[in-house]
């Protein structure tokens, strides 16, 4: 039974990496409220290497629709400033000497479904890759089969790895409507 597994949890690993993946890309668009984790495509020259900007600065939310990053070292602030300007974020940080400020604007209706739309692709690719693991663990478990495993057991890994990818498929379509909602909500 132990050759079944050898097809079953590569399978899962790839699954559940598909879903992690992709919860990672859905936290990084940005739904009208401030959060920091849009920040972390953000890199920063610091003394010649490119550097996450959490790595050079304290990145706060300290409402709904404004982030704050206080630098560490004051030269900072002008590289930091450059790179979020640089981003494809579309906005433009406030400097007061102290802190840098990003006001998120709210989303008009047309950003909000180009962004859902968006998350639909991202979700859909996620889909694909746990696809593509049930598919190519399915082909393993045949190969198996011409190679001395009982057809039974290979019908019953089938059927093993057939839930593991609806169920899989269920996080990524709940993943998905938790994000639509946060986008869609006013």
């Amino acid at each position: 039974m132990t050759d079944v597994q050898t097809y079953i949890k590569p399978a899962e690993e790839k699954m559940e990496m598909a879903v992690a993946f992709l919860d990672e890309t859905l936290s990084r668009i940005r739904a009208g409220k401030a959060n920091p984790k849009i920040l972390d495509i953000i890199r920063v020259n610091y003394y010649g290497s490119m550097s996450p900007l959490a790595n050079v600065a304290n990145v706060a939310v300290p409402d709904a629709r404004t982030i704050t990053i206080t630098p560490w070292e004051k030269s900072m602030f002008k590289e930091i400033e450059k790179a979020i300007i640089n981003s494809e974020l579309g906005i433009t940080p406030e400097n007061n000497g102290e802190v840098i400020r990003i006001s998120i604007p709210p989303l008009t209706e047309e950003r909000r479904k180009t962004l859902v739309k968006q998350s639909k692709a991202e979700a859909e690719q996620a889909k694909i890759s746990v696809r593509n693991a049930r598919r190519d663990a399915i082909e393993g478990l045949k190969k198996a089969v011409k190679l001395g495993m009982p057809e039974d057991a290979e019908k019953d890994a089938e059927a093993k790895v057939q839930k593991l990818h609806d169920k899989y498929l269920k996080k990524i379509d709940d993943l998905f409507a938790a994000k639509e909602k946060e986008i869609l909500t006013v």
